[in-house]
């Protein structure tokens, strides 16, 4: 059975501060080995830590496993603006 994604939907699971899972992922923005900076459905969420690495990238399910120290996770409510606002609306501001 196919697993479908709800809209505004997320789940974060950390074991042991180096492991990690995070559903309701749209895109992964940018990533190196010391932050992943993800596209939500809530918003941007930013993974700060040391020696980060992507492990499992799965966007037809929205789903991103990563692994390394995690020290800090931090969501963002400026992508999310920018997207919901379009391009005209930011232009005639």
């Amino acid at each position: 059975m196919e697993e479908l994604r709800i809209a505004n939907t997320q789940k974060l699971s950390i074991t042991n501060r180096s492991q990690g899972l995070v559903t309701g992922v749209k895109d992964v923005l940018a990533f190196d080995t010391n932050e992943v900076v993800l596209d939500t459905e809530l918003g941007l969420l930013k993974i700060q830590g040391a020696e980060l690495h992507v492990v499992r990238l799965m966007l037809e399910k929205g789903e991103v496993a990563f692994e390394g120290r995690i020290d800090a996770m931090v969501y963002s409510e400026y992508g999310r603006q920018q997207r919901e606002e379009g391009l005209f609306a930011r232009l005639f501001k």
